[in-house]
């Protein structure tokens, strides 16, 4: 097995194996995205997370591939999750039916190719020019390509077609294509030119509403493909389930005891993470659109490896498609995909609270490393992983929804939040000396419907008249993000119903009963409960007010930072008051008797609370054919928050919805309708109250942009739209010209690739049988070219001779 899988290097990135006569054999990274029909193929995908490094195996099946090389490419997945020690999460791909995780590793898309190794087919390093071939575009974000008969029978006009003959490149875009499929058609194309012709191929356009403009490349199509003889259609709608059919989540229990598989429904929709038996296998169905199998750590190896072929008996007698899509995950190893179709899914030795939680030994130990606010704009990660912009220390306004108008709240009262009433905080900071704004609307519990409406209508007049600068937070009432507490400095207080309006406040319980949550100046609040003895939690500090004072009620779990914070907010609840500390066990009589007496309440001590454990994750939603539809965007950079487009981050304990610049009317104002429907619809049945935030291109926050790797700030004004590609290709009315290069031999030269270590600071006697010295960058991988230059090798190439050779003397590699 050693031997099979000595590719394996444990180096983040992926490695693609195709079966060639029942052996696997490595392809060369220039091909990779590309797919013949009659191969299956093997993808290992390798990414390195906090805690270690984590894997995905692929096997991809083509649509023209035998029993044969699907059966060897079975069992090679399988050796290869055990050389691994069984933590890779397996995913079975079917061509033209790739997951959103598989099409995600390809930013430039994916091309199936006609053959196979059976016919000979290889993938070379730079291909020669005999090429003759149309393929037909699909996708906006992760594109996939596709070679379909040479004839205009295969066009239609919403979609994007590339007709390659080697030395040139036709791109066909239909006239109902969208700006954002033009362009990975573009894209996908020079990808081609790049990667399969050293460059050295033109590209064409043709805009199919107006072939008239571009004579020359109609005539290199015509004379290909034969003259049009027939109107073209608008072609087949793509098959994408809506998220109303993914939301249908079942659970099956899966045994062979008796020799024969038995699948027993165990829980629908509302999953749970304890219905998962570690000594157990078990089969999740997200509506027959994909299947997942959990392994259990404690179930028996024959089992746990027959996983995969339990998936598929179990969609053939579901009467599924064999293309669905099947992913296998094990226990203590789940895809993010997997653990956000349960409500709640927590990981061991996880802590919440301020800062990441580092444990030493036991659970009772936790430290918790400070806060530190200057970081939030240096390092956007932080301010995403922390959600805090700054350290709330900005300015602060607020109003109060009065008679369906905006009233300006006393500052005095700042802090203080009604149930009954809603308010627009308008926040603003400096970053750079430029002002940034947060726009939050909070929604009291008992607040009208005309008031929760006139809430977002006001959002709307203020969002306009800072020019849409602020990005908006809709948030529930007990929903406070923790920015939001920030702003208060520990001074917020959450009365149950009632209204802070003129006149209008209803008379003063005479006992009022608060829990206190949070640690410090930037996380605590005080909420308003019955006042009952069942409210208490022996977790926690609760204030319990009366006309004669306030009693400050520590309960044994809490700790001292806690307490301190309590007595801050009793202040805020009454500055008169005397303030007495009670603890959990010694209330004199009169506590009870305000509460109305002792009764039992929530007393098991709580070590440890454990935090939800999801990835972010991003989509695009659409309603435009009156389905919910939700696509996840994997692998996802800034380069896929395209300007015409409404993405939705989910970070799980919010939602941020980004709205491009040239996203469509109906669009817009739908964005917050749009998040609500994904809420609603999600298979984890998700909490509807989750704070939505709602940002501009443009005016990203830190919170938001951290998610990104490498965010660029100047990106939308440096970046090329599919207008600027066109531009550089050059004119479509110039004569055609095709010459031979002179250097074409030289172009078709193949370097063979080796490790690093052979090539690194070694002299002339020492290298490989047939490197250069002056050569030895040229047989390096992409990968390793990537370490050692902290670059591409398209962007060495654009740099002066001078300093490519400074570089390859300062690297070890001249």
């Amino acid at each position: 097995m050693e031997s099979t899988f000595k590719a394996v290097t444990h180096k983040p990135g992926i490695i693609i194996w195709r079966i060639e006569k029942m052996e696997l054999v490595q392809i060369p990274e220039k091909s990779y995205g590309n797919f013949f029909e009659g191969d299956c193929y093997i993808l290992l995908s390798t990414q390195k997370l906090n805690c270690g490094l984590s894997y995905d195996i692929h096997f991809w099946i083509g649509s023209q591939s035998s029993q044969d090389e699907q059966g060897a490419a079975a069992i090679y997945t399988t050796q290869l999750d055990e050389f691994l020690g069984f933590s890779p999460v397996q995913h079975r791909e079917f061509q033209h039916h790739e997951s959103d995780a598989f099409r995600g590793y390809f930013k430039q898309g994916i091309i199936h190719k006609k053959g196979g190794v059976a016919s000979g087919m290889r993938h070379v390093e730079t291909n020669a020019y005999d090429v003759k071939r149309l393929l037909h575009v699909k996708g906006k974000k992760r594109v996939t390509a596709t070679e379909v008969e040479m004839s205009w029978n295969s066009f239609n006009l919403g979609d994007v077609f590339l007709l390659d003959i080697g030395k040139m490149i036709v791109q066909w875009n239909g006239p109902k294509c969208n700006k954002q499929e033009k362009l990975k058609g573009m894209l996908l194309a020079k990808d081609i030119r790049d990667k399969e012709r050293g460059g050295r191929a033109e590209i064409r356009v043709v805009e199919g509403e107006a072939e008239s403009n571009s004579p020359q490349n109609m005539e290199i199509l015509n004379g290909i493909l034969g003259e049009r003889t027939s109107s073209l259609t608008d072609g087949p709608p793509d098959e994408i389930a809506d998220q109303e059919q993914k939301s249908k989540v079942i659970l099956y229990h899966v045994s062979d005891d008796s020799g024969d598989m038995k699948v027993t429904e165990v829980a629908s929709r509302r999953l749970v993470q304890d219905l998962l038996n570690h000594n157990d296998c078990y089969i999740l169905d997200q509506g027959g659109t994909k299947i997942f199998v959990w392994k259990g750590k404690k179930a028996n190896k024959a089992e746990r490896q027959a996983a995969m072929s339990r998936a598929l008996e179990f969609i053939k007698a579901k009467n599924y498609p064999i293309t669905t899509n099947v992913e296998t995950v094990n226990d203590g190893a789940e895809s993010a995909l997997f653990k956000q179709l349960f409500q709640r899914w927590t990981v061991k030795d996880q802590t919440q609270g301020l800062g990441k939680g580092y444990t030493r030994g036991k659970v009772a130990h936790i430290t918790q490393e400070k806060f530190d606010a200057t970081l939030m704009h240096g390092m956007p990660e932080v301010a995403a992983q922390e959600r805090m912009v700054d350290d709330g220390t900005g300015d602060v306004q607020v109003w109060r929804i009065e008679n369906l108008e905006l009233v300006p709240v006393d500052p005095q009262w700042y802090g203080y939040f009604y149930g009954g009433d809603c308010y627009l905080i308008l926040y603003t900071y400096l970053v750079h000396n430029k002002k940034s704004f947060l726009l939050y609307i909070w929604q009291g519990r008992h607040a009208t419907q005309d008031e929760l409406a006139a809430s977002a209508i006001q959002a709307v007049d203020l969002d306009q008249k800072y020019s849409g600068a602020p990005v908006q937070v809709r948030i529930t009432m007990g929903k406070e993000p923790r920015h939001f507490m920030a702003m208060f400095s520990g001074k917020m207080v959450i009365f149950e119903g009632g209204t802070s309006r003129q006149g209008l406040s209803e008379p003063e319980p005479p006992i009022r009963l608060f829990q206190v949550h949070g640690s410090d100046y930037f996380n605590t609040k005080a909420i308003e409960i019955p006042a009952l003895a069942t409210s208490l939690n022996s977790n926690d500090v609760f204030l319990l007010k009366s006309q004669s004072g306030i009693y400050l009620w520590c309960g044994k779990g809490s700790h001292g930072d806690e307490r301190a914070m309590a007595k801050q907010v009793s202040s805020v609840i009454d500055q008169e008051a005397s303030v007495e500390i009670i603890a959990e066990g010694q209330e004199p009589i009169e506590f009870w008797e305000l509460l109305g007496g002792k009764a039992p309440y929530a007393s098991t001590k709580r070590l440890q609370q454990m935090v939800a454990d999801h990835q972010p994750r991003l989509f695009e939603c659409s309603n435009k054919t009156g389905r919910f539809i939700v696509t996840e965007v994997t692998q996802f950079t800034q380069d896929d928050l395209s300007e015409d487009d409404v993405m939705l981050l989910d970070t799980w304990d919010q939602v941020f919805l980004w709205i491009g610049k040239d996203a469509n009317e109906v669009e817009r104002k739908e964005a917050v309708v749009t998040s609500q429907e994904y809420l609603r619809t999600h298979p984890g049945d998700r909490d509807p109250e989750t704070p939505i935030m709602l940002i501009k291109q443009g005016f990203e926050p830190p919170t938001f942009t951290g998610f990104f790797v490498a965010w660029d700030a100047s990106k939308w004004s440096g970046g090329k739209s599919y207008e600027d590609l066109k531009k550089e290709l050059g004119n479509d009315l110039s004569p055609v010209t095709i010459t031979a290069d002179e250097n074409c031999e030289k172009s078709k030269k193949i370097y063979q690739y080796f490790p690093l270590d052979d090539l690194v600071n070694k002299n002339a006697t020492e290298l490989p049988e047939g490197v250069e010295p002056t050569e030895k960058e040229k047989h390096l991988s992409d990968s390793d070219f990537s370490i050692v230059f902290g670059m591409s090798k398209d962007e060495f190439e654009t740099l002066p001779q001078w300093k490519k050779l400074n570089m390859k003397k300062e690297k070890g590699m001249f």
